[in-house]
């Protein structure tokens, strides 16, 4: 809240001015019966009654800024932190998404944000309201008559008791009830994502029963928070009916003994009302705190993962060549099952790597951890003769273009897709790469061509169009070290034909790293690094490992056979 400093002192003085006020009516209607009503004087009765209803009106206003600031205060706050959690998402390694469901971020960030946004506009100051009101009304009546308010308050021990039952209740209950909602939000965004494998297998009834197992669960944790709430709030009500009939039993007694003038009583029955509605009320403010103390936890988790890449390096070298030097590198994903053992390889600037192998053998990962996605666990990665640990993070992966098999497009227009909104990258840029890669004809024949608005994870362009679009994006952000991972395997051989010129020129200048099942692509590479269980079987030119009559040669011979065939 510090940023919004005069916003809050401004909540907490209407704050304390509502709870200043809250007895004044009570003591003006006693002052009223007293010495108007019952002296029947009219025109006294009269200037009280303008008198109530300027209090009224000004009590109106009050209250009107107090939920203004008070709410304005809380979409500040809320709108500070939901940058900040996404801001500290983004930072976050590839393996923590890994190990973390889409949606329970997506609840984090959304759902659970949007209940602590109620601790301030419903909360936290709402709650020093109350018991600020409950001090100065006790503080009267203590004043007024002791002995009438010691009467009143013989049954706040059982309220204090349901009050503290009722609290433990619903820790619980808010507990699963935010955990069930993160599991809804999961379920929903993992099968709406996925609905072409459900059609395709039939399995909509199968998965129907699940989303109706964990929408139960999701009823059943909202019914057992609601009735604490049905329990505890008719039980408060007894409690100030029996409050109510002692101060009517003693009250009266006590105007039959001249010991107390009827106002006085009058005014206490008000008070009885003004104490029991901020205990309910605080009641009901707990649990919003509650409730938000639940999903604060629940996001300061996130915010307390660790989870980044060390971004301590400073290096930022003016031009990079693009030589790469993998000296004795092991990774593993998890623990020590290693991926990659003890790997040593060298690309000269401008060459063309390619690395093949069966899957798993290792290829993705060892372009990952080139970008830092992932952090080696033994060994040295060089850029330019330079440890990758030693470069500033955006500086190294700036210099890195990755095409995947995989191309995800955002909901944007083709434009953004390939600029990333990157002010940097002008339209000319753009159109120009088109055409190099060979997509500006498709491109100019949709509806508003580079405007078109792609749909999310591009569902209205074919894999051959969604992956050229891709080509674009890396050849605008004119990189040093161009990564290819399995790039044209989603394409027809039609397609792979365009393109191909396209890509032997986008890597003319620049190092190239290759990585394609496709043994006819990477025939023209500088060097060919043969993997199999994380280890480099072969390295050398495509007729040099030919000629050694090795794993490179058994699997370029099996493509071949099955193309003949």
């Amino acid at each position: 809240m510090r940023p919004y400093r005069g916003i809050f002192w401004a909540s907490v003085v209407l704050t304390v001015l509502l709870a200043a006020v809250a007895p004044a009516l009570p003591l003006l209607i006693e002052y009223t019966l007293d010495n108007y009503i019952l002296k029947s004087d009219s025109s006294g009765l009269t200037m009280m009654l303008i008198a109530m209803m300027a209090l009224l009106i000004g009590q109106t206003v009050i209250r009107y800024y107090h939920t203004l600031a008070t709410n304005v205060l809380g979409q500040n706050v809320i709108r500070d932190i939901r940058i900040q959690v996404f801001n500290h998402i983004t930072n976050l390694r590839l393996k923590y998404f890994d190990n973390t469901p889409l949606g329970k971020l997506i609840t984090r960030t959304i759902s659970d944000l949007e209940t602590i946004s109620n601790i301030f506009s419903q909360g936290l100051i709402q709650i020093i309201g109350d018991l600020l009101q409950l001090v100065v009304i006790l503080g009267v009546m203590l004043y007024t008559d002791w002995s009438l308010t010691l009467i009143v308050l013989i049954p706040m021990p059982l309220m204090v008791w349901a009050t503290y039952i009722f609290k433990e209740s619903m820790k619980s209950a808010f507990v699963d009830v935010r955990t069930w909602v993160s599991n809804l939000n999961t379920f929903l965004q993992e099968h709406i994502s996925g609905m072409a494998i459900i059609q395709y297998f039939a399995r909509e009834n199968q998965e129907m029963r699940k989303f109706d197992n964990i929408n139960q669960k999701h009823r059943d944790a909202h019914i057992r928070a609601n009735w604490y709430f049905s329990i505890f709030f008719p039980v408060l009500e007894i409690i100030l009916a029996i409050a109510t009939g002692l101060l009517v039993w003693y009250g009266s007694k006590q105007i039959l003994a001249n010991a107390i003038s009827p106002g006085v009583v009058v005014a206490f029955l008000m008070y009885i009302n003004m104490i029991f509605r901020p205990i309910r009320e605080l009641i009901d403010k707990f649990n919003t705190l509650q409730m938000g103390m639940v999903s604060a936890e629940r996001i300061f988790e996130v915010l307390d993962t660790d989870a980044f890449t060390p971004n301590t390096g400073t290096h930022t070298a003016e031009h990079v060549d693009g030589r790469i030097d993998f000296e004795h590198v092991w990774f593993a994903y998890n623990d020590e099952k290693w991926v990659l053992k003890d790997v040593n390889f060298s690309v000269k600037p401008g060459e063309t790597l390619a690395l093949v192998g069966a899957t798993g053998a290792g290829k993705s990962s060892t372009i990952n951890i080139l970008s830092r996605f992932y952090e080696i666990q033994k060994g040295t990665i060089r850029l330019d003769g330079t440890d990758i640990r030693e470069y500033e993070l955006s500086h190294l992966r700036n210099h890195i273009a990755t095409v995947l098999q995989d191309v995800f497009l955002f909901a944007d227009s083709i434009f953004n897709n390939i600029t990333l909104h990157n002010p940097a990258i002008t339209r000319e840029e753009v159109i120009h790469a088109a055409k190099k890669v060979g997509a500006y004809s498709f491109i100019m024949r949709l509806p508003g061509g580079f405007d078109y608005q792609v749909q999310e994870r591009g569902a209205t362009l074919s894999s051959g169009q969604a992956q050229l679009i891709s080509f674009i994006r890396a050849l605008v952000h004119n990189p040093t070290i161009l990564i290819l991972d399995e790039a044209t395997s989603s394409i027809d051989t039609e397609t792979e034909i365009l393109i191909q010129t396209a890509i032997d020129n986008m890597m003319q200048g620049r190092t190239a790293i290759v990585i394609a099942h496709r043994l006819s692509t990477i025939q023209k590479a500088d060097k060919i690094i043969v993997f199999d269980k994380g280890e480099i079987k072969e390295i050398g030119t495509h007729s040099e490992l030919l000629a050694i009559d090795g794993y490179y040669k058994k699997l370029y011979e099996l493509q071949f056979n099955s193309l003949s065939i």
